[in-house]
């Protein structure tokens, strides 16, 4: 992803984000200069720039010729993510509450959709997690897991790389994960594989014979992991005979 998609994930249209790389680039300018170190058409830099102004990217320098100045970024960004949260808040109370029913199975595809409920899923559990998946994509994940072990979750956690985390407890497999294993609180479950980029796909659920399942095969695998560390330190020992 460059710079310009990113900042349009901060409302700026592809215009917009043009112009506040330049402004940033080459200082304060006018209209004409930004057409000019854009080649975007005079009318449409005007637009943008105005729009830009109005969306917090830029400033208006009052001259005998207006100039526009950039917003320097962290308080652009700052300034958006403020916005966004006091929207959330606003939303959050605002929004009709959804009827309490058993959910069905849900279909999660893609990366970026399934890595967002893999991390809310973790931030949003009160007691405990157990996760298991491959090593990258737990550092992945890493800084949710801090922060839901900071507020006093319990963190079960079978990964297939050294890893260890102050906090968690933690099972070393020597087995390949291809999937991701999510259960949070009992109450809702995620399951699939994230290998395939925007074809990947998980199935989330709050069925109580899928967490069921799925609890008591990674239980399983816990304690095959444990046997499996008794028999190498056993065969260790024996070395030493």
């Amino acid at each position: 992803m460059d710079i310009v998609e990113r900042l349009t994930q901060f409302d700026l249209t592809r215009h917009e984000a043009s112009i506040y790389l330049t402004l940033i680039s080459e200082g304060d300018l006018n209209g004409y200069e930004v057409a000019k170190a854009t080649g975007i058409a005079r009318s449409n830099a005007y637009t943008s720039l105005a729009s830009l102004v109005e969306k917090g990217g830029a400033f208006v320098i009052e001259e005998s010729t207006i100039r526009y100045t950039p917003v320097p970024i962290e308080e652009f960004c700052e300034n958006k993510i403020r916005k966004l949260q006091e929207s959330k808040k606003d939303l959050i109370k605002s929004i009709p509450k959804k009827r309490d029913v058993v959910e069905g199975y849900i279909t999660i595809k893609g990366e970026k959709n399934i890595l967002n409920k893999l991390k809310n899923m973790i931030l949003e559990a009160q007691e405990r997690v157990y996760l298991s998946v491959s090593g990258q994509i737990l550092e992945t994940v890493l800084s949710d897991i801090k922060n839901a072990i900071g507020k006093g979750t319990k963190m079960v956690i079978i990964t297939n790389g050294p890893f260890c985390l102050e906090g968690a407890t933690v099972y070393i497999t020597e087995q390949p994960l291809q999937q991701i294993r999510l259960i949070a609180d009992s109450t809702n479950v995620l399951i699939g594989d994230m290998n395939n980029g925007e074809y990947s796909t998980c199935l989330y659920s709050k069925k109580k014979n899928l967490i069921d399942l799925f609890k008591d095969s990674m239980k399983n695998e816990i304690k095959l992991i444990e046997i499996m560390k008794g028999n190498k330190k056993n065969e260790k020992d024996f070395c030493k005979l």
